[in-house]
């Protein structure tokens, strides 16, 4: 019999506290898969309970059928794999064993989902005893409305990833995408019911959940994307499969993990938006073997950085009105080695560079360094001209290390792409400005935003600047003198233990 409590869960940091009791009782590779395969079960065991339930009282014995359920796009989930069969057990000895048997038993049900859920819960590196009272945690979730909890679950998954890419550091930028950077993007890029998103390295899928949530947001059908991704990574590849079943989003990610340079998944695919967070500056990416390569429009990309493979693969899967955002470190706006220069100065002369927008440091978990989201546009509003944006001062410290975007942020960037789409763009020192090709050109088609928007105007504080300067620089005299004092006296106490400086 399993064993109880009353703690009602119901947020995302607290199932991440709960679940962090396995600290320490399981290896940290192990860790991730362990976490996100206990969610997915929870989720997709408990929207099949209230499409089971429904049934029932409907009368007409199809409780069974397993029609019945994908139909309301509910994966059909056999006896073995029911949360009820896996909380039973929880403190038995066999409970890993019972998860691995449920996550096998739901694979065969649902063929989209084979050789994706994790199976080490047997494994005797995991404490039984602890996997129990985390078993029992999430049967303590109130998971009534099968809605509103597909929303928590999926919240939790993607907090989940978030507390994983802390965690993991440089790995952890490999899945995630922090949710500022996200949500900027797709905010500006504004996905529309119908239409075909695509993201070649496309981590845990991030990029779509919000594409859905924006859909949705504005009174669309959040399932009315088509999404196509792509993923080099076994393991990323599978917690985007999950992420996708949770959020009910209907997506092609191929029948595998691989990788895009080497074997594009979808390659007759036009798409009408593309966003991705490619791998930053990623060198030895084979370019010795793509040299002939349909992909590379401007011009073969240097083999010791993927930054202009990336760009251009983007670009030759971009339908006729289609829309880039992506993120790339700061180095590819001004590069001028092998080749990259000239590759960005056609691009640029193609008028397809729409917006640049600088962004702070700290934003990423994997780096410090700063970054860049680039618009890449055909057939712009403004044609002729691009936006740009320096942002490096904006957003909040959220903790020592990490900073984030407020909605108010996410939106000033968008309102300021929507003025210069408008052609009603006010440029302003320091942040906006607006730039011909012809313009860009006099700058050695160097895109750094810095270039454009210029300096911030300081406000005059009316000291005149004769006195001004006088009055620094005896501010400036008697610090010297201080730090004098200073030395003699740290010199003095030294000599007096015998240290001489």
């Amino acid at each position: 019999m399993a064993k109880k409590n009353n703690v009602s869960i119901g947020f995302e940091k607290q199932i991440w506290d709960a679940a962090c009791v396995l600290w320490g009782h399981i290896p940290a590779a192990e860790y991730r898969k362990v976490i996100v395969g206990l969610i997915f079960l929870r989720y997709i065991s408990s929207a099949f309970e209230k499409r089971y339930q429904e049934l029932v009282e409907e009368g007409d014995g199809f409780e069974d059928d397993r029609d019945a359920y994908t139909m309301e796009n509910v994966f059909f989930v056999p006896e073995e794999a029911r949360w009820q069969t896996i909380s039973s057990a929880a403190h038995s000895p066999e409970i890993g064993t019972v998860i691995d048997k449920a996550m096998r038993a739901i694979e065969a049900e649902n063929k989209s989902l084979k050789n994706v859920l994790p199976k080490n819960y047997a494994s005797p590196d995991l404490d039984k005893r602890v996997l129990g009272d985390v078993v029992d945690m999430f049967t303590n979730m109130d998971m009534g409305d099968t809605e509103e909890s597909k929303d928590l679950l999926g919240r939790t998954y993607e907090y989940c990833i978030a507390q994983f890419a802390a965690y993991e550091g440089v790995k952890g930028g490999e899945f995630y995408t922090p949710s500022s950077v996200v949500k900027t993007i797709v905010a500006i890029l504004k996905p529309f019911s119908n239409s075909r998103v695509y993201d070649p390295c496309c981590g845990s899928g991030g990029m779509f959940v919000q594409s859905a949530k924006f859909i949705q947001a504005h009174s669309g059908n959040r399932g009315s994307i088509s999404v196509y991704g792509q993923e080099s990574n076994a393991d990323t590849w599978k917690m985007a499969k999950m992420n996708m079943a949770i959020r009910g989003i209907d997506a092609d990610f191929g029948a595998y993990q691989a990788d895009t340079f080497f074997n594009d998944l979808h390659p007759t695919l036009k798409a009408d938006f593309i966003m991705a967070n490619p791998p930053f500056n990623l060198s030895n990416w084979g370019q010795d073997k793509l040299q002939d390569d349909i992909r590379w429009k401007y011009g073969i990309p240097p083999a010791g950085n993927a930054n202009y493979a990336w760009i251009q693969h983007m670009i030759h899967h971009l339908a006729p009105n289609g829309k880039i955002g992506l993120v790339l470190a700061n180095g590819a706006l001004s590069t001028q080695s092998s080749g990259e220069g000239t590759i960005r100065k056609q691009i640029i002369e193609d008028d397809l560079v729409e917006g640049i927008v600088a962004m702070p440091t700290q934003l990423f978990y994997s780096v410090t360094i700063p970054v860049t989201l680039w618009f890449i546009t055909k057939n712009k509003k403004q044609t002729g001209k691009t936006l740009f944006i320096d942002a490096r001062k904006m957003g909040h410290m959220v903790d020592r290390k990490h900073r984030d975007f407020s909605e108010e942020d996410i939106q000033q960037l968008v309102d300021t792409f929507e003025a210069f789409q408008n052609g009603t763009l006010e440029e302003r020192k320091g942040f906006c400005a607006v730039s011909s090709v012809e313009d860009i050109a006099k700058q050695d088609y160097i895109l750094t935003p810095g270039r454009y928007v210029g300096i911030e105007e300081q406000e005059d504080d009316g000291e005149p600047f004769d006195e001004k300067m006088k009055r620094l620089t005896s501010e400036l005299s008697d610090m010297f003198a201080k730090s004098h004092e200073l030395e003699a006296e740290i010199r003095r106490k030294l000599g007096a233990i015998g240290y001489d400086i």
